[in-house]
C-alpha cells in the first residue's frame, strides 16, 4: 500500500509535523509492503490560489497546470490519502482548502454529466483526516463543530468523488501538554493504515 501523508503547517518543528511523521513511521512499521510520501505544502512551496489557469481547467478547455499535473500524479499513485493539519477557524487552514480546490478538479476527481449526476473518480482512494486544535471536546460537541466538519469535508470534499473517509481524528488540547498523548494517537493512526495493506 502507498500512502501520500499531506501536511499543511509553516513551521517543520509543529506538533503538526511530528503527528504527520509519527504515522508515516506506524504505517511503514506495520508491513515491509508500505511506501509512504510526505506532501510538505508549505515546504514545497504550493501556491493555493485559485487561478485563471484553474478556471480553464474547470471549464474544460485546458490542461491541467503543471503543479495540479504533478499532485494528480502523486495521488495516482496512491491508495490512502492522510490529511494532517492544524484547525483554523473549524475547517482547513487555507493552504491545505487551495490544495482542495486546486487538485480535486472537474474531470480527474469527479466529472459532471451530461444527465445531471455526477461521476465519482476517486473511489480507490481511503482518506484519512488528522485535525489539531487547541480546543477540548466540551467546546466542539456544544457548538456543533464536530458535525459541522464533518458535512464539509468528510461528505462535501471526499463523498463527493468517491474517496472514502475510513478515520477523522480531532487531537485537541494540543496547546496544554498532550503532544505525547496525540503522537502516541498517531502511532496507532498509523498502524491501523499500515495493517489495512495486509487484510
Amino acid at each position: 500500500m502507498h500512502s501520500v501523508i499531506v501536511v499543511a503547517h509553516p513551521e517543520p518543528g509543529s506538533l503538526t509535523h511530528a503527528v504527520a511523521n509519527r504515522i508515516g513511521d506506524a504505517i511503514l512499521a506495520a508491513s515491509n509492503g508500505n511506501t509512504i510520501e510526505v506532501a510538505d505544502l508549505a515546504a514545497e512551496g504550493f501556491d493555493p490560489r485559485f487561478n485563471a489557469a484553474d478556471n480553464a481547467l474547470f471549464r474544460q478547455t485546458a490542461a491541467p497546470p503543471a503543479d495540479v499535473a504533478a499532485e494528480h500524479a502523486r495521488l495516482d499513485r496512491a491508495d490512502a490519502l492522510v490529511l494532517v493539519y492544524p484547525l483554523y477557524w473549524w475547517s482547513f487552514p487555507a493552504l491545505l482548502k487551495g490544495w482542495i480546490d486546486r487538485v480535486f478538479t472537474q474531470g480527474w476527481a469527479y466529472a459532471d454529466g451530461a444527465d445531471g449526476k455526477v461521476a465519482k473518480k476517486l473511489q480507490h482512494l481511503q482518506v484519512h483526516l488528522v485535525g489539531l486544535g487547541g480546543a477540548d471536546a466540551g467546546m466542539i460537541e456544544r457548538r456543533g463543530y464536530g458535525a459541522a466538519m464533518k458535512t464539509q469535508i468528510d461528505m462535501g470534499i471526499f463523498d463527493y468523488c468517491g474517496a472514502r473517509v475510513q478515520s477523522s481524528t480531532l487531537l485537541l488540547e494540543s496547546d496544554s501538554g498532550t503532544a505525547e498523548a496525540h503522537l502516541h494517537t498517531a502511532a496507532g493512526i498509523g498502524r491501523t493504515i499500515g495493517a489495512s495493506a495486509a487484510a
